[in-house]
C-alpha cells in the first residue's frame, strides 16, 4: 500500500520530462511531509486507503514531493500521468480535488513548469507579441487603448462613437468589456457592423491602424459562429473571458484556425488569485493560458485599482514572455484604473511591450474622449522621449488638464 508519507522524497532529483508544480500548503493536524505527500498522493495515483487493485507498477508513475521548505512544497509528476494537449485533464489532476482535502486548512498552487514534450502539444498564440505589432504597425512604444464605458448600457450607436472618440484621439485599441454581449440595447451584430465602419473611418482620418476587441464570449458554438462573423467583416481581433467560458473553449476557439488575434479578459481570476494562501497563482493561468494560445492577457496594472502588488504583475508579465520552448511570447494588457498620470509607472513596471488601457482615465478627461485619449497617448510619448509628464505638458495642453484631475502616481 502506498501511504501519503511514501510519496515525500527528498533524495528525488526532477527530470527534464517531470511536470513540476509548487504548492503553499497548511496543513490542519497532520505533519506537513504527510500532508504534501497527500497532496502529491491524491493528485496522481494515490488515495486514502488500501486498494486490492494496487499493482507493483503504479509507484513508478507516482508524483513525488521533492521539497519542503516551511509550507512551500515543489511535486514533480512524470508527464506520462497526463495527456498531451488536453489542459483539462492536467488541472482535473494538479488543481483538482486536492482543494478540497479535509486536513488541508489552506492550499495554493502557486506555479507550474511544463515540460517540452507537454508545452509543445498545445499550439500557443498564433501572433504573439511581434504579431499583434505587426498588425497595428506600431513597434517602437507601449500601445494605448481603452473600454467603451459606461461598460453596459449604451445603444449601439453611441458605443461606435465613443470607439470612434477614442481611436481619433490616439488609442490603437478599443474594445468591450468584459460583460458586454448581446444585450437587446447593443447587439452583437449591429455592434460589429457599426463599430468597425467607425474603426475604418478613424484609420482613414489618422493614417494609423486601429483595432477593436470584440467580445464574443458565449456558449462555444455561438462563439465561434461570432467570431466567424467578426472575420467576415474585416475584424482584427476577438475577445474572451476565458475563465467564464472555460479553458476547452478556449483551446477550440485558438485552434479552429480563425485569422483574428485572441485578446483574453481573466473576468473572474481573484475568486481563485486574490488569496495568497489558497487558490491559484495568477502566473498559473497565464502560462495555462499562453499555451492554450491567446495572444494578449490581462495580467494586472501594480498602479490603478486592482489588488495585486507590483512584485505580482511583474510575475505575471513574466509568465506571459519568459522563453518557453519557442511558444511565442503573450502580449501583458495594463488594465483597471488607469489614467495618464501612472503611466511613467506602468512602463517602468512592463517596459514598451505593454498595452496601457485606460477606461475612466480618458473617458473621464474633463474635455471627453478624444482628448482624453490624446492625453493618455502624449503621456506615452513623453516617457519614450525621457521627459517626465509634467515638463510635456507645458505645451501639451491635453496631457496638462489630465493632470489636473489625476496627478502623477
Amino acid at each position: 500500500m502506498l501511504r501519503y508519507i511514501d510519496f515525500v522524497d527528498h533524495k528525488y532529483k526532477p527530470k527534464e520530462t517531470d511536470l513540476i508544480c509548487e504548492f503553499h500548503v497548511e496543513p490542519l493536524n497532520q505533519p506537513i511531509d504527510v500532508i504534501a505527500g497527500g497532496v502529491a498522493a491524491e493528485s496522481s495515483v494515490g488515495t486514502w486507503t488500501e486498494l486490492t487493485t494496487e499493482k507493483p507498477y503504479i509507484k513508478e508513475k507516482a508524483a513525488t514531493v521533492y521539497s519542503i521548505e516551511g509550507n512551500e512544497i515543489k511535486i514533480a509528476y512524470p508527464e506520462e500521468l497526463f495527456e498531451p494537449g488536453n489542459m483539462p485533464n492536467i488541472l482535473s489532476s494538479v488543481a483538482g480535488n486536492v482543494f478540497g482535502l479535509e486536513d488541508i486548512a489552506n492550499l495554493r498552487l502557486n506555479d507550474i513548469h511544463f515540460p517540452e514534450d507537454i508545452t509543445l502539444s498545445f499550439k500557443g498564440p498564433r501572433y504573439g507579441i511581434k504579431g499583434v505589432r505587426d498588425i497595428l504597425k506600431v513597434h517602437d512604444r507601449p500601445l494605448t487603448g481603452t473600454i467603451v464605458k459606461p461598460k453596459l448600457g449604451l445603444i449601439t450607436k453611441d458605443h461606435a462613437q465613443v470607439a470612434y472618440d477614442a481611436w481619433l484621439g490616439g488609442c490603437d485599441v478599443v474594445k468591450d468589456d468584459e460583460n458586454l454581449s448581446s444585450q437587446r440595447f447593443n447587439p452583437f451584430e449591429e455592434r460589429v457592423v457599426k463599430t468597425l465602419e467607425m474603426r475604418d473611418r478613424a484609420e482613414e482620418e489618422t493614417g494609423e491602424r486601429k483595432v477593436y476587441l470584440i467580445n464574443v464570449t458565449a456558449e462555444l458554438e455561438e462563439m465561434k459562429r461570432r467570431a466567424q462573423y467578426v472575420e467576415d467583416h474585416d475584424g482584427r481581433c476577438m475577445m474572451i473571458d476565458i475563465l467564464t467560458c472555460g479553458w476547452s473553449s478556449v483551446q477550440t476557439m485558438r485552434d479552429a484556425g480563425y485569422k483574428l488575434a485572441i485578446h483574453a479578459h481573466r473576468a473572474g481570476h481573484a475568486a481563485f488569485t486574490r488569496s495568497h494562501v489558497h487558490g491559484i497563482n495568477m502566473r498559473v493561468i497565464a502560462k495555462v493560458a499562453r499555451l492554450l494560445g491567446v495572444d494578449q492577457l490581462h495580467v494586472g496594472t501594480a498602479v490603478g485599482k486592482m489588488s495585486e502588488t507590483a512584485e505580482e504583475v511583474i510575475e505575471n508579465k513574466k509568465a506571459c514572455v519568459e522563453p518557453m520552448y519557442g511558444i511565442k511570447p503573450v502580449l501583458p494588457i495594463a488594465s483597471g484604473g488607469l489614467h495618464p498620470g501612472m503611466v511613467p509607472k506602468l512602463i517602468e513596471y512592463f517596459g514598451k511591450d505593454v498595452v496601457i488601457q485606460a477606461g475612466g482615465g480618458i473617458h473621464g478627461h474633463p474635455d471627453g474622449t478624444v482628448k482624453g485619449a490624446t492625453a493618455l497617448r502624449q503621456a506615452v510619448d513623453a516617457v519614450m522621449k525621457g521627459k517626465t509628464l509634467q515638463e510635456y505638458s507645458k505645451d501639451h495642453p491635453e496631457l496638462e488638464k489630465a493632470l489636473t484631475r489625476w496627478p502623477v502616481v
